[in-house]
């Protein structure tokens, strides 16, 4: 079954907030080998400025990932999980997250195209913060692979 071509535009409901703690912080830096003061030493953080330490630019998809599995459990979307694979990601900041964010996405659908057999479904989840200020957009392309 080839994905639902009537899911481009869909909105999905806000996640719930997630507050990004400090030590999450610190074990996603230390699993992609980030080794900035800032992403580990709150003391450096502030000193540059930051209320407290500063996530990597990738651990946007943590919060990201509450949005997606949104769309991936919708019934009527036709994405088979199993044969879906992440083709391209990308972040477009307005600020860094920091520890102490309490941040929620909605995640739109914004392109469904066929290339090759295969479905492309192009997702953007813009994430904010308590405030309803914006933070960052993950945006991440998934491949549906077609059946042999």
């Amino acid at each position: 079954m080839p994905v639902n071509k009537e899911l481009e535009g869909r909105v999905f409901p806000p996640t719930s907030p997630y507050l990004v703690g400090r030590e999450k912080v610190r074990e996603f830096s230390r699993a992609v080998f980030a080794q900035s003061p800032l992403n580990h030493d709150p003391e450096a953080a502030r000193a540059a400025g930051y209320a407290d330490v500063v996530a990597p630019p990738t651990f946007a998809v943590v919060i990201q990932e509450a949005g997606l599995a949104l769309l991936l459990a919708a019934p009527d979307t036709g994405i088979d999980f199993s044969r879906i694979v992440h083709g391209e990601q990308k972040f477009t900041y307005t600020r860094q997250i920091v520890a102490g964010d309490e941040l929620t996405a909605i995640l739109t659908v914004t392109s469904i195209k066929s290339l090759g057999g295969n479905d492309m479904i192009t997702a953007e989840t813009a994430i904010s913060d308590a405030t309803g200020e914006h933070v960052v957009t993950a945006t991440s392309v998934l491949v549906m692979r077609g059946t042999e």
